[in-house]
């Protein structure tokens, strides 16, 4: 392949000489400047960017010897090349001595066109891996120090619940004559257990995404409909903070391809973004509106703040893994730098495009994006979030449960709420030993946890399924890992239901109910 985007400086007081070289590496496809004197090279080397020289030995007044150490010894010039040309100096002490000086290589005269197009080549290609070296390892340097700054980030938002949570657990027994403060308490832990969970799952997302494992369930949506879903998941933390929500949706219904849950994910996190970025009693705005100018309509939705707003230099950077606006060691704002790489690759998968503006610091932010509209297509309402329904009175129980967990913590947690909730429940901590159970007993559901010692969780329902006594018994998976395959696997192992850790208590309830019917 013909090198074009080279630059070479020729450097030689014999006019003919240079000329045959300079014809040489021009008819090559190089671009080629040319130097008669040791200075001229050094000012020209200084003044343009230069790949290589072609530098001879024997000059008039600084030798070439002097100018590749002079060359190599300056920052600014220290990565260009230099070949060394000599039809004098041809020992091998001189050709030592100019590989010393810092030359890169050197070839006496007379030479053929071809050897020397051969040695210009192969000093290029050297230049361009030691480029591509020197350019991984300072990505490693980066990725290094990101790795440390987000295990340092996480650190310090797992330990934020976690310890709300550890406090207000040290209190239950002591409000537990206060109904009021029992109460307050017990709320805390159930918001704080809930962030947790959110970390995760954003984690979990994120991962999924960068490996290509998410899956989209699209259905054609209104926009509207979709915002609206959006503002209302985000309503309980803007009044928390005292922060007002206008909606200006136009009157046009715009209808879009898309994933209800994961679309409205994208726009709950822009607007948990200007919230968490804004001061209490804030302003935000939510903008729908149509845009025919490209090919393709497009519905833009403006999410706009008067929040901290962005440094020119970091609007390139916001959307990166883990990059943080604020930076501060007491990170008030919170986040670990994922919600909105999570909303850039949402929006692609989605075919769309989104974008951030910010006039600086203290001047608020606006996120935009851009949605392909569907046309022609009949609109489906969006999937509202999950919303956990008391289960009718019949569908109660009580029921016989087994529950096969190792964790002992959570295994008498998980069974204490159950017997609150008046079912019988009997309980193990290994696979084999829940197998045996599982058989000998007449239950009507076995919960269990996927992660077991020795016998897995899939390996337990498999041989529950392959018995008689176990063919109805209703199967609830319980495991950490929440991906498509575990989902699968699971269904495919004889479970009827997979829920992923920790399971929300209500949720939990309506499983019992609805798996007994």
């Amino acid at each position: 392949m013909v090198e074009r985007l080279a630059t070479i400086l020729n450097v030689n007081d014999h006019e003919q000489t240079r000329y045959v070289v300079s014809r040489m590496l021009r008819l090559a496809g190089y671009e080629v400047l040319e130097a008669a004197t040791g200075e001229e090279a050094l000012r020209v080397a200084r003044e343009r960017p230069i790949d290589l020289v072609v530098l001879d030995v024997k000059l008039p007044d600084v030798s070439g010897f002097e100018v590749a150490r002079m060359l190599k010894g300056s920052a600014a010039t220290s990565s260009i090349l230099v070949l060394h040309t000599s039809a004098t100096f041809v020992t091998i002490e001189k050709r030592v001595e100019g590989l010393e000086s810092g030359a890169d290589g050197y070839i006496t005269h007379p030479f053929e066109p071809a050897e020397l197009l051969a040695t210009v080549k192969a000093l290029l290609r050297l230049r361009r891996a030691e480029q591509e070296l020197r350019r991984r390892a300072d990505d490693l340097v980066e990725a290094d120090r990101r790795k440390d700054e987000f295990l340092a980030m996480l650190a310090h938002e797992l330990r934020n619940p976690l310890a709300a949570i550890t406090t207000a657990a040290s209190l239950l027994e002591v409000h537990r004559h206060d109904s009021e403060r029992f109460r307050h308490v017990r709320n805390v832990i159930e918001r704080q257990s809930r962030h947790l969970g959110r970390l995760i799952d954003d984690l979990l997302d994120v991962s999924r995404i960068t490996r290509g494992r998410i899956e989209l369930k699209p259905e054609t949506l209104g926009v509207a409909g979709v915002l609206k879903e959006a503002a209302q998941m985000c309503r309980p933390v803007l009044e928390s903070r005292g922060q007002s929500l206008e909606l200006r949706l136009g009157g046009e219904e715009l209808l879009i391809q898309a994933d209800a849950t994961r679309i409205q994910q994208v726009f709950a996190n822009l607007l948990d973004n200007a919230s968490k970025y804004s001061a209490k009693g804030a302003f935000i705005e939510l903008l729908l509106e149509r845009h025919d100018k490209h090919a393709r309509p497009h519905a833009v939705v403006r999410v706009r703040d008067e929040g901290i707003g962005i440094e020119p230099q970091a609007l390139p950077h916001v959307f990166e893994l883990f990059f943080q606006v604020d930076e501060s060691l007491e990170r008030t704002r919170g986040g670990m730098g994922i919600g909105l790489t999570l909303v850039k690759r949402l929006v692609e998968l989605h075919a769309g495009e989104v974008r951030v503006r910010s006039e600086g610091l203290g001047k608020g932010s606006e996120f935009e994006v851009w949605l392909p509209i569907v046309q022609g297509a009949v609109r489906v309402e969006p999937t509202a979030p999950a919303v956990s329904e008391p289960a009718p009175a019949s569908d109660a129980g009580p029921w016989r449960i087994l529950l096969i967990e190792d964790n002992e913590d959570a295994r008498e947690a998980m069974q204490s709420f159950l017997e609150v909730e008046g079912h019988v429940v009997e309980t193990t901590g290994d696979g084999l030993t829940g197998v045996e159970l599982a058989l000998s007993g007449h239950f009507d559901f076995a919960i269990v946890d996927v992660g077991l010692p020795g016998l897995n969780g899939y390996q337990v329902a498999e041989r529950i399924r392959a018995s008689p006594q176990g063919a109805k018994m209703y199967l609830i998976a319980l495991t950490g890992y929440s991906g498509t395959e575990q989902r699968k696997r699971a269904l495919a192992s004889g479970f009827n239901i997979h829920l992923v850790k920790p399971p929300d208590p209500d949720a939990l309830l309506k499983v019992l109910a609805t798996g007994r019917r």
